[in-house]
């Protein structure tokens, strides 16, 4: 693997002329009431794009690292974090001395990678969705989480989860204003067609390390169409790629799928199956549709979770009601009615003769569900404290993208398949393992 030197940068070739010299390594801040610090040591791996995202917060910090694999983005970050030490290469980042906690924004195909790493160094960790790209390196992820639960603060970047109505949302499903939750479906309106990889096209500039963005992936010639988006929406000339992310089910799916995941309170399916445009070995599929079976828990029965993508919708309880108005939303079934649902509303459509909602009794405002909170102050405060809960952690989010990622896997393999939630195979399947992970290239390793 031909890499670019992975040494800290020194920070004098951006900020010439200022009497600034490179960031001096910041010792690890002793936390409780009477410590000197209570500060956090924190890296920032991927600064443009959605690391623009998180300057704010962070700056409530101490800023030790900055990570990217293209220096011309250090310029701009060190003027809003001068004392940070710039790195190209995440795997030295994480072996900054005196690090605490790492954000992770860089592309969808190293997430899984760095968080993992992260865990097993013992770094509290933030990492942008989706939090993997296959089923195994979901569950890798999961399996370090485990062993660290309690330990440290963990949170995936579904920062949609932090508005109210995701509580209503639970509150009215769990307090069965539709009745008995029999099914719920999730869908996205994004289309974002390719026909394959990009061909070699130029070199990268200078300071792209561009192999060091491939990172983990085979190899693919660089062309600048990759990295053609603005920071809002970079990624979307990239994910769609198998090689490069998850297509919309790792994009806006992840932000979608969690406002049901929430109120349905499911782990692992037991089975998955999926239909949608032709097979592309280079490109997700834009249109596809895929559905779940998951068992009963303590306050409900069985029900199957849909997931529908790029003008595959479920279909409307009423004519008169047009779920396709709504680009990215949630609709829950039960013995009652209906509940259609977007980011920041609901509605609730009672069904059938005796549904008269006296069966449903509301909330006092003292028993709602309190306000989460800024999304990314609710990891800092479980960073300094493990045993606070996020609302997000790796143990919610990796199972969520687990089920979306195997939705991927039966549209593969073009047949329904079971699950073993417990081996993370298909006992019935066996050519669906295949699809289970991927191939990495040489001198890449998931287990850090």
């Amino acid at each position: 693997m031909n890499t670019q030197p992975a040494t800290p940068l020194s920070r004098r070739r951006f900020v010439g002329g200022a009497g600034l010299v490179a960031g001096t390594m910041i010792t690890r801040p002793i936390f409780g009431a009477g410590a000197p610090s209570n500060k956090l040591n924190v890296a920032l791996i991927g600064v443009w794009g959605r690391g623009l995202a998180h300057y704010d917060s962070i700056a409530e910090e101490n800023v030790v690292a900055l990570c990217d694999i293209n220096e011309a983005r250090f310029p701009d970050a060190l003027k809003r974090f001068p004392n940070a030490t710039t790195y190209v290469d995440w795997r030295k980042c994480l072996d900054h001395k005196g690090l605490d906690a790492v954000v992770i924004c860089t592309a969808d195909h190293t997430h899984a990678f760095i968080a993992n790493w992260a865990l097993k160094r013992d770094l509290h960790c933030y990492c942008e969705k989706p939090l993997a790209i296959t089923v195994n390196e979901a569950r890798t992820v999961r399996a370090t989480w485990e062993t660290k639960k309690g330990k440290l603060a963990t949170q995936v970047g579904m920062q949609r989860h932090a508005q109210p109505n995701f509580n209503r949302v639970k509150e009215l499903i769990r307090d069965g204003a539709i009745g008995e939750l029999k099914a719920a479906y999730a869908w996205g309106n994004r289309k974002i067609p390719k026909p394959g990889y990009a061909p070699e096209e130029g070199a990268p500039p200078k300071g792209f390390h561009y192999d060091l963005w491939l990172g983990p992936s085979p190899y693919h010639p660089y062309n600048p169409s990759y990295f053609s988006g603005g920071a809002g929406a970079n990624c979307l000339s990239w994910n769609m790629f198998w090689d490069f992310g998850a297509g919309q089910i790792g994009d806006m799916g992840s932000h979608t799928m969690d406002l049901l995941w929430n109120a349905v309170d499911a782990k692992l399916p037991t089975s998955a199956d999926a239909k949608g445009e032709a097979m592309n070995s280079d490109v997700t599929p834009v249109e596809c549709e895929s559905h779940f079976e998951h068992p009963a828990n303590d306050w409900r029965g069985p029900i199957t979770i849909s997931w529908y993508q790029g003008g595959a919708m479920p279909r409307s309880p009423k004519p008169f009601i047009d779920l396709t108005k709504i680009g990215h939303g949630a609709m829950f079934k039960g013995t009652k009615g209906f509940l259609i649902a977007d980011f920041d509303s609901r509605m609730i459509l009672p069904f059938g003769d005796d549904a008269d909602l006296t069966y449903y009794k509301p909330r006092t405002q003292e028993t709602v569900l309190p306000p989460l909170g800024h999304f990314q102050k609710q990891w800092f405060d479980a960073c300094r404290n493990p045993s606070m809960k996020t609302a997000c952690d790796f143990g919610y989010s990796s199972e969520m993208i687990e089920q979306m990622l195997l939705g991927l896997v039966a549209y593969r393999v073009g047949k329904k398949i079971n699950y073993d939630g417990k081996t993370g195979t298909s006992p019935d399947t066996p050519e669906a393992n295949a699809f289970m992970t991927k191939a990495y290239r040489e001198g890449w390793n998931i287990d850090g």
